[in-house]
């Protein structure tokens, strides 16, 4: 599951990551049309590692669209988000965005697809 340094699988092909402000603002457009969630994790916990595990390991067909983001990588796309969304930053965090608004958000161990399932709806 995890290599000698931590070395995580690969992403689920569905998931699609945020790299940058201008990432975030296509993931933002594309939920006007439907709702997406943001997954923000951090590289470095173990916390937010199972968080991460979990929801690859439970990604489906019917699964919403998730964008990834490694916070530590890119903290000023997780800043962005927290100050534009009203969000306190939480890692690992998700959050679903429908028609460009948070509506939904959970972190740490109350991470999980279900939830996210029932929230995009």
């Amino acid at each position: 599951m995890f290599g000698l340094f931590g070395n995580q699988p690969k992403l689920p092909e569905s998931w699609k990551q945020i790299e940058s402000i201008q990432e975030l603002e296509v993931a933002v457009k594309t939920s006007f049309s439907k709702p997406i969630v943001l997954f923000k994790h951090s590289t470095s916990c173990s916390i937010s590692s199972m968080a991460k595990s979990r929801l690859q390991g439970e990604t489906d067909d019917n699964s919403p669209e998730i964008y990834y983001l490694d916070l530590l990588s890119y903290r000023d796309v997780s800043n962005t988000i927290a100050d534009k969304y009203r969000v306190r930053h939480e890692s690992p965090q998700v959050i679903v965005l429908s028609n460009g608004r948070a509506t939904y958000h959970a972190s740490h161990g109350r991470i999980n697809m279900n939830d996210l399932k029932a929230n995009v709806q």
